[in-house]
């Protein structure tokens, strides 16, 4: 059976009280490099993720060293952030897979809800579609009755010393 979640975040022991294992946790166990006793994944991953920033605002690209040095560094930063990321989405994917198991019916729930989420969005999307298409009938239909009505205008070229008021019906 998989590791229980206990020692995922910091101020958290690792496993718990019925854990026979005591220390050890899935995180410790974790494919990659051996991981001090205070770190966690995802203390890890934030580290990463900041070292991937630093590199990239790092006084190595003003001063313009060698650029296929940085580009190296660089990847190695971001190629480390992902397989940390890699390794805490397994770690989350385990606990799924060990919540699945041991409560099917929180499952369950969680997929009702989410479908229930899904109706309620679906059903917004479609009232605001009803709003558009009520608002583009009553311009098409408003259009039709300015059509519809006769219109008169002022011709162009008066014959007269006043100007004629005609119909375009006639």
């Amino acid at each position: 059976m998989a590791a229980p979640l206990g020692g995922m975040f910091s101020g958290q022991p690792p496993g718990h009280p019925g854990d026979s294992r005591g220390q050890a946790s899935l995180l410790q166990a974790a494919p990659g490099p051996p991981r001090t006793s205070n770190s966690t994944l995802v203390d890890e991953l934030e580290s990463s993720f900041e070292a991937c920033f630093a590199s990239l605002v790092s006084q190595d690209y003003v001063n313009g060293t060698d650029q296929e040095e940085i580009r190296t560094g660089v990847d190695q930063c971001i190629q480390k952030f992902l397989d940390i990321a890699r390794q805490t989405e397994c770690f989350f994917l385990q606990k799924r897979l060990q919540l699945s198991v041991q409560k099917p019916e929180q499952v369950i729930k969680e997929d009702v809800s989410e479908l229930r989420n899904e109706l309620q969005r679906k059903d917004a999307l479609v009232q605001k579609h009803l709003t558009k298409l009520r608002h583009w009938q009553q311009v098409l239909e408003d259009i039709n009755v300015q059509h519809k009505k006769p219109q008169t205008s002022l011709r162009p070229w008066p014959t007269s010393s006043r100007p004629l008021l005609i119909s375009p019906h006639q």
